[in-house]
Order: structure tokens, then sequence, then C-alpha cells
């Protein structure tokens, strides 16, 4: 006999890659008894009503939420305060509510007004994804061996964060718990300054005019390639994230901008010495994350590579 599903109703507002992982993993897992989800677009609510990854497709986020033991927006940043004041007088009492945004402070500040007592709120980050978005993009799969951050504010009710933590271990996550404000010191740096970097780079190369973009796409080395694979994030979910978590962006932004300075500095001056052992401090940050299990030793970040065409007559 198979054991009783961890939620009975879970309702995901959003549907894009991360709300699509979620469903298709709770399924594979059997962690809900129903999962209902709604999107803004009615033409992903009806792209998921064909793909039948889900129970139940319905027209707004009220119906969604109603009877939900479990609530997870899957939406920009920007957009959860919002949602949370339409549907905080639906919620049932007893439930959790979470979120899958980048962004905690901004969250937790825009939300918990809105959500009634009696229900718990448990905000959660993910740290997992692709540059693809959209209702065909999820799998079950993506949250294996990727960190889950939860952030609940002071005195919520450690059963609800516990069961949180249940449900995102069942699909796979390897799960921590911080407060936000440190959550979005720590994700500036690994994530947020990264993407910004990425955006920057790929926006020089396409605005300079003695090289043509063909070439730039023609000549694309691994490290060029990679920025162009984080930039083709989701541009609103980005553009909610630095307006959301500026501070501490802004503080990060600020320390690299010495860094840069002092590299720039080094080569100006052809100090070989000042650059070698920056990068074989780099390198072994690299090893670090390595032997962490965060990312695969293989060359070339894993990726396959075509065979070598056979010469001619072989």
């Amino acid at each position: 006999m198979s054991a009783a599903p961890l939620f009975e109703k879970v309702a995901l507002i959003g549907f894009g890659l991360i709300g699509g992982s979620i469903a298709r993993a709770a399924k594979a897992q059997g962690l809900a008894g129903e999962i209902v989800t709604t999107a803004r677009s009615p033409k992903t609510r009806e792209r998921v009503k064909e793909l039948g990854i889900v129970d139940r497709v319905v027209d707004t986020n009220i119906e969604a939420v109603k009877d939900a033991d479990l609530v997870i927006l899957c939406i920009p940043v920007g957009a959860c305060g919002p949602v949370a004041q339409e549907i905080g007088p639906h919620l049932k009492a007893g439930a959790i509510v979470s979120d899958v945004g980048s962004v905690k402070g901004a969250v937790v500040r825009d939300m918990a007004p809105h959500l009634p007592k009696g229900v718990h709120f448990v905000p959660a980050h993910p740290v997992a994804g692709t540059e693809h978005s959209g209702p065909d993009s999820g799998f079950a799969e993506l949250f294996v061996n990727r960190w889950c951050i939860l952030t609940p504010p002071e005195g919520t009710d450690r059963t609800a964060v516990e069961k949180l933590q249940a449900f995102w271990a069942a699909i796979g996550a390897k799960v921590e718990v911080m407060t936000p404000d440190h959550h979005d010191l720590v994700l500036a740096i690994t994530s947020h300054l990264p993407h910004l970097i990425a955006y920057t780079i790929v926006g020089t190369a396409d605005e300079l005019e003695k090289v043509t973009s063909s070439e730039v796409m023609q000549f694309s080395a691994s490290g060029f390639r990679d920025f162009t694979r984080i930039a083709a994030s989701d541009p609103t979910m980005w553009r909610d994230v630095f307006l959301t978590n500026k501070d501490a962006v802004l503080e990060m932004l600020g320390t690299f901008n010495e860094d840069l300075s002092k590299l720039t500095r080094a080569i100006r001056r052809g100090d070989g010495d000042a650059l070698f052992e920056h990068f074989t401090r780099t390198r072994a940050i690299r090893r670090g994350i390595i032997q962490l299990g965060q990312d695969s030793a293989a060359p070339d970040f894993g990726r396959s590579h075509a065979s070598l065409p056979k010469p001619d007559g072989k």
C-alpha cells in the first residue's frame, strides 16, 4: 500500500520552468493528492492542459488556492505582493504559502502583510534552472542535488518549515535554512552579479562596431558561449531581481569593481606575478566547487562533442 501524500492539495500559481518542474517532480514522487495550477496567460493554461501534467488547470488564482494545503507562487518576485494580496482572504487555515523567487527580503516584505494569521509563510529559493522558460521547459529532475534555501520569517511554525523541507528533499533538493537578508547577500555574489556581468559582456559584444555579429557567434569560445547561456535567462525575472535586491547587488558590484581595478592596473603595469597569484586563487575556488559536487570536473563543463569527421576514403 503506497504512503499517503505529503499534501492533499498543492496549488501552483505560475507554470514556467520552475512551476512545471515542481509539478512533474511532485507527481512522480506522489507528494500531492491533487495538483492544481493556474497561469496569467490563457495560452499557457491551455498548453498546461494539453501536457496533462497536473490534475486541474483553473482560470484564477483564487480558484487555485481554495482548500490548498501548499501554495507555491512560481512567478517573478515583483508580482508576489499583489498576488499575495489577492489570495490572502481565500487561503485555508493551516496552509503553507511559499514562493520560488531569487530574492527573499523583498518577497517577505511584500507578501507577509497580506497573509492571514493561521497561514504559515515559508519563502523558498530553489537554486536551479536553465536558460529556458515556459510550460514545456520543466523536467522532474531539475532539483536533484541542487540547493533549495528556505527563509522563514522569525516566529514561523517549525512544523510547517520541516514539512516544506521534506517536500523539497523528496524531489531531490538539498535544503538549507537561513534569514532572508543573509540569503540576499550570498546570492548577490553567487548568482545575481554573475548574471549582471553576463548581460553586460554579451551586450558589449553586440555593440562592437569592429566585429560583426556573425563573427561574434561564429567564433564564440567556451567563455563567451557560457556567458550567452546565462544572458538568455528570463528578462522579467532578472529585471525584478535587480530592482528588489539592489542594495546587496550594489554592495557586491562595488567590491567587484575594486577587484577589477586591481587587475586593470596589473595588466597595464605588466605585473605577471599579481595576475598569476589571482588566477591561482580563483582556480582553487573552482576546484572547491567541484569537490562540493556543485559541478562536474569533465572538460568543457561536461558538454558532449561531435566526432571528428572520417578521413576521405575511410
